[in-house]
């Protein structure tokens, strides 16, 4: 096999479906993982060559970056976002030669300034880790979700709901929203990776093909299951002390969750752009769509009650 040419961080979500698909396509992949485990070796079924390494250790990204021209750049959520980020700008500045980096960020940074205060830790580190990227000079094309449909918050707690009494309870208020699939996101960043000198544009924000609220957004469900599901608008505080705080997230995770609920009650998530269809040529997934398709996540066998 070729040497690789694409350096992909990590290997969850996103960045697990970016590399099915340049594999696919059999485009030569290499993956930075900081442990050697299962999936690792599953990463290695799919003909990556895996290295072990640190964003956060300099001399293990520059070993990564070794005859790669290609580079998708993301990370859970956590506080050393911004360092891994700043190591990565400098290290690919004197040591990579890069044509393109596609770095995971997220869309409330284009509702965001240098002062502003409203938004979570991690969406501050997400600001300005994007600062970082484009005052290095690299040839860098940012990618902004919004929430993701694959969320717990759309999916596990909304099963667990579902099946409970069919409402979807979140602390949502009015806000209206158009989260987006994970598989979509991934489509664009490979995409993005294999067209290299092409590029439409700096930024892509990518949403679902539309903004609804959440009561909408419940008729999606009912349409997908085949069942009456309405929406239970949750007071925030009982929402994060009856449902959140039990989840056993870190604190920085758990404030960033909290945020994200207080945003979208503020309306802060109403947007809505046909970035995914631009760049892949076949729109976002709906709702519905996505649920359909996770039909048995979503109802217990003794849950469904049928729609009149």
């Amino acid at each position: 096999m070729p040497s690789p040419s694409v350096l992909v961080t990590g290997a969850g979500g996103v960045g697990r479906a970016v590399i099915e698909h340049l594999r696919a396509d059999d485009v030569p992949v290499r993956v930075l993982v900081r442990r050697d485990d299962e999936r690792a070796a599953a990463l290695r079924r799919l003909g990556a060559e895996v290295v072990l390494g640190d964003l956060t250790r300099p001399e293990t990204v520059a070993a990564a970056l070794r005859d790669i021209d290609r580079m998708y750049f993301a990370m859970p959520v956590s506080r050393d976002h911004l360092l891994a980020a700043t190591v990565v700008a400098s290290v690919a500045r004197e040591y990579g030669d890069l044509d393109v980096l596609v770095g995971m960020s997220q869309m409330t940074v284009s509702q965001m300034t240098a002062t502003s205060t409203d938004e979570s830790h991690q969406q501050r580190l997400h600001w300005l880790a994007e600062q970082v990227l484009d005052w290095s000079g690299l040839p860098v094309v940012h990618v902004r979700p919004t929430s993701f449909l694959d969320n717990p918050l759309f999916t596990d707690l909304a099963a667990r709901s579902i099946q409970a009494d069919g409402t979807l309870a979140l602390p949502f208020g009015s806000g209206r929203t158009s989260p987006v699939a994970v598989a979509d996101v991934a489509r664009v960043v490979a995409a993005l990776l294999a067209d290299r000198h092409s590029h439409l544009d700096h930024v892509y924000e990518l949403t679902g093909p539309r903004a609804m609220d959440m009561t909408e957004m419940a008729g999606e469900y009912s349409r997908a299951l085949g069942r009456s599901v309405v929406y239970a608008d949750v007071p925030p505080e009982r929402w994060r002390d009856e449902v959140l705080s039990r989840a056993g997230l870190p604190p920085h995770i758990e404030d960033h969750i909290v945020t994200m609920c207080r945003l979208h009650r503020q309306n802060r998530y109403d947007r809505a752009t046909d970035d995914v269809e631009r760049v892949t040529g076949v729109p976002a997934q709906a709702v519905e769509d996505f649920v359909a398709a996770r039909r048995d996540r979503f109802l217990a066998p003794q849950s469904a009650e049928p729609l009149d």
